[in-house]
């Protein structure tokens, strides 16, 4: 089953972080990939279409007619044939180098009539070497840290009085914002030092949004947490 309220949480975010963003700024869809990285690690749908006029204003996704498709003069018979949503990518479990589907927008997907790839894919790649893509939109997306695209949509939300999206944030608390297949790998002073944690933390302060962060149920209760030190830290406010 989706998980529903993941994907809510990042269609407001693409949402919120456009609406207070500056217009042609280069690191919107940045922080737009590093929150689909993280939707991905979670059992969602394919959820881009809620917001995709944003993705594609802000350079995170491309769209246009499937004709523009490098093969498509070589493979014009089954790109014409496609009736409903497909990506592109196909898979072969029995190769030795099958390593699962996690790259399967790799080469775009067709929405008929359209073509659409995000910026960075394989895709993407074969369409700025073909010239089809100029300018900014030939420049590779730079990662992101998670901590620090999220602190841009606490700032932003509180501008929007939203203390429901910051508090549901910082309720997935230190390990999950910062950390990674280990865990979280600062201690509390490292934390207590982060610009970002700084921000993120003087947001829930103002916005009262601990309680909604208490709530969540992402939220991992510090007895629990693989660190309970910094678990407590995060919730000390």
């Amino acid at each position: 089953m989706s998980e529903h309220t993941i994907e809510d949480l990042v269609a407001d975010s693409v949402r919120v972080l456009d609406g207070h963003a500056e217009a042609g700024d280069p690191r919107v869809r940045n922080w737009f990939a590093a929150l689909y990285e993280f939707q991905d690690g979670y059992d969602c749908s394919f959820t881009n279409f809620r917001v995709m006029d944003v993705l594609l204003r802000r350079g995170h996704t491309y769209r246009m007619p499937v004709s523009r498709h490098p093969d498509y003069a070589e493979r014009s018979a089954y790109f014409d044939a496609l009736t409903e949503f497909t990506a592109l990518r196909s898979f072969d479990e029995d190769a030795p180098d099958f390593d699962g589907y996690t790259s399967w927008l790799e080469d775009g997907y067709v929405e008929p009539p359209f073509l659409y790839c995000d910026a960075g894919t394989a895709l993407w790649r074969r369409l700025a070497a073909a010239g089809q893509l100029d300018g900014p939109d030939t420049a590779l997306p730079r990662p992101a840290r998670l901590i620090e695209v999220v602190r841009e949509v606490a700032v932003a939300a509180e501008k929007e009085r939203d203390p429901e999206l910051i508090g549901t944030w910082y309720g997935f608390g230190c390990g999950a914002l910062l950390g990674g297949p280990a865990g979280c790998p600062f201690d509390v002073a490292e934390l207590a030092d982060m610009p970002a944690v700084q921000d993120l933390r003087a947001v829930v302060r103002r916005t009262d949004a601990l309680a909604v962060a208490r709530r969540s149920p992402y939220a991992v209760p510090v007895e629990f947490a693989d660190d309970g030190d910094l678990e407590t830290w995060w919730w000390d406010l």
